[in-house]
């Protein structure tokens, strides 16, 4: 008989909302595959009575604590907690904020949850997302005038979560489907072409998303994801590229759309269309 593993508890602490400490946790995990962890997020932690509290619990646990406090005194009460508590402790922050103020010659705000305030940039986040919501998948062609950036590809070469994604980071996406024998949209074709992006994929990762996408839907035989129509719709879709040299061609094929959008981005700021530093991006 197997022992049974529990799951190895990490806190996750932070006077804002706790999401970047949480991504960097969970990113770093990503390298320890196989272990069994917990992750718990205590966000808004603002006082010392509430932090003392969380380091009791942690010691009771044997849990790592990871924090990112940026309120006076809070950093330094949790490194003094963790010695206190026996504690394995990791700032994410301090160090970080020490070298940025040495070298910009300047001291940190010192106020949580900068990254969420609701100032010009969140609102122009809100703004995109709004924007591509509307103009996702062809619905409102005209709208394609307005985008920051817009993508063609075929169905299920990741168009709407790679739209949703960008817009979360401050753009106006619009995209377009290319469908077999279906003339596009007129407004594609007169927008500026820097800013239209081609995404492609291979015929089999293609076919076995479709399949997988009709027995979800409970579809029965349909030419979707036929072999020879996926074929003649990828060559159709090519035809449209070689075409239009100037949209730089993305292969989506088993590519995470955070490392799509990457080179979208990439190519954006090259061609002097989107800011290289200062990302608006929350995420």
């Amino acid at each position: 008989m197997s022992d049974v593993r529990l799951p190895q508890p990490i806190l996750v602490i932070s006077d804002g909302t706790g999401e970047t400490a949480e991504k960097v946790v969970r990113a770093g995990l990503r390298q320890f595959q196989g272990h069994v962890v917990h992750v718990r997020t205590y966000a808004s932690v603002s006082t010392a009575e509430h932090l003392l509290g969380l380091f009791r619990i942690a010691a009771r646990r044997n849990a790592l604590v990871i924090t990112t406090l940026v309120k006076p005194g809070m950093a330094e009460l949790a490194d003094r907690y963790a010695k206190e508590h026996g504690v394995r402790h990791v700032d994410l922050l301090q160090n970080l904020l020490l070298n940025l103020g040495a070298y910009l010659d300047a001291e940190p705000a010192a106020v949580p949850g900068l990254m969420h305030r609701a100032d010009d940039r969140y609102f122009k986040r809100i703004e995109a997302v709004e924007f591509t919501v509307k103009a996702d998948d062809g619905k409102e062609p005209r709208m394609l005038r307005g985008a920051d950036i817009i993508l063609v590809g075929v169905s299920r070469t990741s168009k709407t979560p790679l739209s949703t994604f960008l817009a979360h980071k401050g753009f106006k996406v619009g995209n377009v489907p290319i469908v077999l024998d279906h003339d596009l949209p007129p407004w594609l074709f007169e927008v500026d072409p820097r800013r239209v992006f081609a995404l492609t994929i291979g015929p089999d990762a293609l076919q076995s998303i479709r399949s997988s996408r009709l027995r979800a839907m409970g579809v029965g035989v349909s030419n979707y994801d036929d072999r020879d129509y996926i074929l003649a719709e990828l060559e159709y879709a090519n035809d449209l590229f070689r075409a239009h040299p100037e949209w730089p061609l993305i292969d989506v094929t088993n590519k995470a759309i955070e490392e799509t959008a990457a080179t979208i981005l990439q190519v954006m700021r090259d061609r002097g269309l989107a800011e290289p530093f200062g990302d608006p991006s929350q995420l």
